[in-house]
């Protein structure tokens, strides 16, 4: 959620911690601040709004060879200038960023006040300030740090300076993503390596309950009780260039472009013709325990969830295994029944999700097998999985999650051909399905294409305050995703529901001004999703459908038409109007589409 990154090195810290922080302003934020630390000073500098604000608001003369700076998303306090971050303790010689929630802040923050502290924000963070300044004994920062972090309560990733320690930073993780950049003579971090990658060439992940000791020079990591740990670095995946936009006006509209390439990638060495399946190295699975799974729990948040749900029915279908998706935010609350005989599956973009890594840790802890589908290679729920399939989708900028949707429903759908061949699924079957998915990178180019098509379809939204999504079967899943992204990006109330439960109480709502997207295929049930569309037709309802060419049994207000793939597969074919529906409604209703309000590209808070 907010961002965070740090320098200490040879060069200038504030141009560079500037430029990592427009390269986190995708992860959702309402306020920035930034501090330096120069002859034994602190210069601090924050303000509620954007980066380019705090950019103008920041002195020229702003020096410093080290520092850290914050895009914040308010958990604790309202957005405004004196809550965002960095905090500093009374003294001005502590500053401190900080993502996740410290629970006994409020406890804390009593003892402080008792010994005279003033606090200026209504943050948990500033909590953390003040603790280090009291705690210091003159002994190095990492000790007094750690000591500070085991009073502590929550979840964190943090970053210390102290204007008396010009040659180190102290950073901390605890369930909220912390990652070190290492370059020549010189060190950064970020919550993202995306912070850092113009100037790194490897990088570290920390793990939770570590802080490391950073300077120009290297790093050292450890426990809190102060046992040395051992890291290895490893490559930056993703150049510099990869988290361009280009010529596009906005991320989002580039990611649904890169569509074609990333599910190229995904595809990348994974389709064996010869045996008509798939090579799934990266689950480490041997056939004998694939055979062994009784059923499937796919576990997820937002869009990575509807994925999972899309890729039940295929699943389903192929494999013919029990299979159900279910929001990992509530999974571990309701005591859930931990089957050995269950492959649990955790779907997340960014690999750093709260609620999706929580549910890992307590099907891990209880037992269970889990593998993940993640985009973020070494990132924690990547790790904490240990296998699993990697998205290879490039890095995914805009808040909206889109190429990584597609691509993790492809990865599912490897899976779900994998799991099929070794029980029921026929030869022909596997090689006409492994041939649909070699198509499927061309089909969606050819979608892109009608671009100008989808931007008509978009005007039919342009009065109205609320829409429908319908869909049956996997259809429904896909419904789902569309108001998920109409919602996200134009801020216009969307609700999706099963065609055939629209009659039994949402129909109510329907009017002239209620535009209803239905997803459409030519399948077996498109008889009886013609009957609702004339049930919305009955009520002055205008209807617009994703759907197959062909005789038209019923009267669209519009219509687009997607080509005909392999039924299994043709879902993924339908998402892609749905996605531009969502960004050219958004275009036009003039909202900020890369930077939805409230939201968060990757929620790494409970």
């Amino acid at each position: 959620m907010c961002g965070i990154v740090g320098y200490i090195g040879k060069r200038q810290a504030a141009p560079i911690l500037m430029a990592g922080l427009h390269r986190l302003e995708y992860r959702g934020y309402d306020s920035a601040g930034i501090a330096v630390g120069n002859k034994g000073t602190l210069k601090v500098a924050k303000c509620k709004g954007r980066v380019r604000e705090l950019d103008e608001l920041k002195p020229q003369r702003f020096k410093g060879m080290m520092g850290i700076a914050h895009t914040r998303w308010a958990t604790n306090g309202e957005p405004s200038d004196r809550n965002a971050h960095p905090h500093c303790d009374s003294a001005g010689r502590f500053a401190v960023v900080h993502n996740g929630i410290i629970e006994n802040a409020a406890a804390l923050k009593e003892q402080l006040t008792a010994r005279g502290v003033t606090f200026s924000s209504d943050t948990d963070t500033e909590v953390f300030a003040h603790l280090i300044a009291m705690m210091d004994d003159g002994s190095p920062l990492e000790n007094v740090v750690s000591a500070a972090l085991r009073l502590v309560v929550g979840t964190y990733g943090l970053a210390v300076i102290d204007a008396a320690r010009p040659d180190v930073l102290v950073v901390a993780r605890n369930g909220s993503p912390i990652v070190l950049g290492i370059g020549d003579k010189e060190m950064l971090f970020g919550s993202d390596s995306a912070a850092f990658v113009r100037h790194a060439t490897s990088m570290v992940h920390l793990d939770d309950g570590e802080i490391a000791v950073v300077r120009a020079d290297g790093y050292e990591t450890r426990k809190l009780d102060g046992t040395s740990t051992v890291k290895t670095p490893s490559a930056l995946v993703w150049k510099d260039e990869a988290y361009e936009k280009g010529a596009f006006d906005h991320y989002m509209r580039k990611e649904i472009g890169d569509q074609p390439e990333a599910v190229r990638r995904t595809l990348g060495g994974r389709l064996d013709a010869r045996f008509q399946t798939t090579h799934l190295g990266g689950i480490e699975l041997a056939a004998r325990d694939l055979l062994d799974v009784r059923r499937i729990k796919l576990l997820g948040c937002g869009a990575a969830y509807i994925a999972g749900a899309t890729a039940s029915h295929l699943i389903e279908q192929l494999a013919r295994l029990p299979t159900q998706a279910e929001p990992a935010s509530e999974f571990r609350y309701r005591n859930p029944v931990i089957e050995m005989d269950t492959l649990y599956i955790a779907v997340s973009q960014s690999g750093e999700t709260f609620d999706t890594l929580a549910a890992v840790q307590e099907i891990k802890r209880r037992g269970g097998r889990i593998i993940g589908i993640v985009n973020v290679v070494g990132s924690t729920i990547a790790r904490e999985c240990g296998h699993g399939i990697y998205l290879h989708a490039g890095p995914e900028i805009a808040v909206v999650s889109t190429k990584t949707f597609t691509c993790s429903v492809v990865a599912l759908a490897l899976l779900a051909i994998h799991l099929g061949r070794l029980r029921d699924l026929s030869n022909a079957n596997g090689a006409r399905l492994i041939k649909g998915l070699e198509a499927l990178p061309d089909h969606i180019a050819a979608i892109l294409k009608r671009e100008d098509e989808i931007a008509q379809l978009a005007e039919c939204f342009q009065k109205a305050e609320h829409a429908f999504y319908i869909g049956r079967a996997a259809g429904y899943a896909i419904a789902m995703e569309g108001a998920l992204k109409l919602k996200e990006v134009s801020y216009l109330h969307a609700e999706a529901y099963p065609a055939s439960e629209l009659k039994h109480g949402p129909l109510a709502l329907v009017t002239s001004e209620t535009p209803t997207v239905i997803v459409l295929p030519r399948d077996d049930l498109y008889r009886k999703n013609v009957s609702t569309i004339e049930e919305i037709k009955a009520r002055g309802g205008p209807v617009i459908a994703i759907t197959h060419p062909g005789e038209a049994h019923v009267a669209f207000d519009r219509s687009f038409e997607v080509p005909m793939l392999e039924p299994e597969l043709d879902p993924l074919l339908l998402n892609i109007p749905l996605q531009l529906l969502a960004y050219h409604v958004a275009l036009q209703r003039g909202c900020d589409i890369d930077q939805p309000r409230n939201l968060a590209k990757s929620v790494t808070v409970e």
